[in-house]
């Protein structure tokens, strides 16, 4: 069964989330004592650790060329998209079927969707373990990467609210893709492909982690194009 390892991590994702909220609830249920300056310090915590994981994965690319162009042409597409307004009418659209649930409404479960999604999808173990299980049906590596899904799921939930479950469709879908058509992409995805796939998506990440942080406001999504790029740029540097 090809697609396995892409429903357990889903599962995963969803028990996480569902688990973070289950928290959340409790915490205000027994009027727990976590006052906004806790949560403000969670959420630096978790900002800080995403910087860190966007550091750590974008020193892994060797080809700088590639990046540049992906994030230029790659951020290019993406206003020209607009995928962060969309997001945010997603969010929008979310938020007025689950008032309330989000972190402050809107911007809560839109912030939740997109943090999650791109933690989740972004890194060489998201693409190889893909591969493995469309082409062997060894679904090793998307077992133990759900594994690390569901504990990140159980913190960003708890902190984002209801917008990290829908993460879930999100790696449904993007791993799901890969597995289904990993006999016809697999001899574009060589290993060079994934370093450089990955190094633009950890890019991506630090952006996120800044506006974790309140450094700055990237429109992160308008910036994941770019990731895609290195299947077109590796074949020509």
């Amino acid at each position: 069964m090809a697609m396995l390892g892409t429903i357990v991590n889903t599962a995963a994702v969803i028990a996480g989330s569902l688990l973070g909220m289950l928290i959340t609830a409790l915490t205000k249920k027994f009027q727990l004592n976590v006052s906004e300056r806790f949560s403000k310090r969670i959420m630096q915590a978790l900002g800080l650790c995403t910087l860190y994981i966007g550091i750590s994965g974008a020193l892994a690319g060797e080809n700088t060329l590639i990046l540049i162009l992906s994030m230029v042409i790659g951020t290019l597409i993406g206003e020209a998209l607009d995928l962060d307004e969309k997001i945010n009418r997603l969010g929008d659209y979310l938020e007025k079927r689950f008032q309330g649930t989000g972190k402050d409404g809107k911007k809560g479960i839109a912030e939740g969707f997109v943090s999650a999604s791109l933690l989740f999808c972004v890194g060489a173990m998201t693409i190889v373990g893909s591969l493995q299980s469309g082409l062997t049906g060894n679904h090793e590596t998307l077992f133990a990467k759900s594994m690390l899904d569901f504990v990140a799921a159980i913190v960003f939930a708890s902190s984002l609210g209801i917008g990290v479950i829908f993460s879930a469709a999100f790696v449904f879908i993007y791993q799901g893709a890969i597995t289904v058509l990993a006999q016809w992409i697999s001899p574009f995805l060589t290993d060079t492909v994934i370093q450089e796939m990955s190094c633009a998506g950890y890019v991506i990440i630090l952006a996120l982690g800044l506006n974790m942080l309140g450094i700055s406001k990237f429109k992160v999504m308008n910036f994941v194009p770019a990731i895609f790029l290195p299947i077109l740029f590796c074949q020509f540097f």
